[in-house]
């Protein structure tokens, strides 16, 4: 409706529009030849005259012939105003010619050797031009064909943004009553297209994000499962009487308590880090330093599992950030070089610009990772191939990806050939400021 409305009040106008233009042409061009008729009918009576050698005895009949020919009836006056026509009738000249009350004029000076002796004097009665009537005919035809071609051009482009919208509206329906496989055709006009392509993104990441959730709420009850079956089944011996409280038994269970207390732990972290975006402290900080701080922290560690540290810093890299939460991600990728690395292989932390990022890298000799599970290293509780042979619940590095995320940052991982792994996260670099050097 819209649609039409706006076709027929453009067609209105410029019909409108047209109406007026025509009809000022065609009364411009009426005007026009009015003129002329009423020059030459001057031209005639001049002619007449000057032949007469005066007003008496002039021929104005080739006046007439001319203003017949107009459609107007001739008048003709001397200097003095006096009528001399039709009051001067010639033979051939019609009865009763009086000048018409209800006509339009023209009129043109009669000169005669430089000098004027009198006015022809055209009246026209109120006609209207035949011209206006058909201009005004083809008008009439061409808004009425505009508007017919307006409103079936309205329909189709009405019908083409409403079709994509109602599939839209139809898949959003179902997919909120729980039809998970709804979808948007694609392949709308323009911006319509991207919103179903939108829609169909949107549908695709609410599922995955229910398939993580589903998934992690199994992995938890999967990794709780087992340390709470063999606390119940050593509580129960004990309180049976089944074995005795011997300090081996109940290190056993103290172990399996330690594992549900690092699960908890790795599970409120992860929520903390999930949470990241809304609790940053941002300030100017150096990134070399914060990984500075971090491999001296976890060198400890590091060193009683055998392993050698390098390191690489640029002198100053700074970030607008969280000091806190970039030192606890570098912490957990050193802690987990530490788990998965053998002895004698090498630890290197790097941190330096790149264009306009700031990159801290934390590269190792180890194992490597399986090509297999490259994809998953930054899923909640994936541990791999290794998840017999390795001890942790699989959430570090998950913890590493929301913070890095909540920096507005990126974090990616290779392992070529499977030998050795290098975690690169990225930062915004900030603008420079004033840091005193470390000593």
């Amino acid at each position: 409706m819209a649609f039409s409305a706006v076709a027929a009040v453009s067609v209105v106008l410029l019909t409108i529009a047209a109406l007026i233009g025509t009809d000022r042409g065609v009364n411009a061009a009426q005007a026009a030849d009015r003129r002329q008729a009423a020059q030459r009918a001057a031209a005639a009576v001049a002619q007449g005259y000057q032949k007469a050698g005066g007003w008496g005895g002039t021929d104005l009949a080739p006046a007439q012939a001319i203003a017949d020919a107009a459609g107007a009836q001739l008048v003709v006056r001397d200097a003095n105003m006096a009528m001399m026509w039709p009051g001067l009738a010639p033979a051939n000249a019609g009865p009763g010619m009086t000048a018409r009350s209800n006509a339009d004029s023209e009129s043109a000076p009669i000169v005669v050797d430089g000098r004027q002796v009198g006015t022809a004097l055209l009246l026209f009665s109120h006609t209207t031009p035949a011209g206006r009537g058909v201009a005004w005919i083809w008008v009439a035809v061409a808004a009425a064909g505009a508007l017919v071609i307006a409103f079936a051009v309205s329909l189709f482009v009405a019908r083409r943004l409403t079709r994509p919208l109602l599939a839209v509206t139809d898949a959003a329906r179902a997919f909120a009553r729980g039809n998970r496989t709804a979808r948007s055709p694609t392949g709308g006009p323009g911006e319509l297209g991207e919103l179903a392509d939108a829609f169909n993104t949107m549908a695709d990441q609410v599922v995955r994000a229910e398939q993580t959730r589903r998934r992690l709420a199994a992995d938890v009850a999967h990794e709780l499962r087992t340390p709470l079956a063999a606390l119940q089944a050593g509580l129960e011996e004990l309180r049976d009487g089944l074995v005795h409280p011997q300090p081996a038994r109940l290190g056993a269970l103290h172990d399996q308590a330690l594992r549900l207390g690092r699960v908890v732990d790795d599970l409120a972290q992860l929520s903390a880090a999930e949470a990241a975006a809304l609790t940053l402290q941002r300030a100017d900080a150096d990134l070399t330093g914060i990984a500075a701080m971090a491999l001296a922290s976890q060198e400890p560690a590091l060193r009683a599992a055998g392993l050698t540290i390098t390191s690489f810093f640029d002198h100053r890299v700074p970030v607008r950030a969280d000091a806190d939460r970039l030192h606890q991600a570098i912490v957990n990728l050193l802690a987990n070089a530490a788990r998965y690395c053998r002895p004698g292989d090498t630890v290197t932390v790097r941190a330096f610009k790149s264009g306009d990022a700031a990159v801290v890298q934390v590269a190792d000799t180890g194992p490597g990772i399986d090509p297999a599970d490259l994809p998953h290293v930054f899923d909640r509780l994936w541990r791999g191939t290794t998840s017999g042979t390795v001890a942790g619940s699989g959430i570090g590095l998950a913890v590493v990806r929301e913070l890095v995320t909540a920096h507005g940052g990126t974090i990616d991982v290779d392992s070529p050939a499977v030998c050795g792994a290098t975690f690169t996260i990225q930062l915004p670099l900030a603008a420079a400021m004033p840091i005193s050097p470390r000593r």
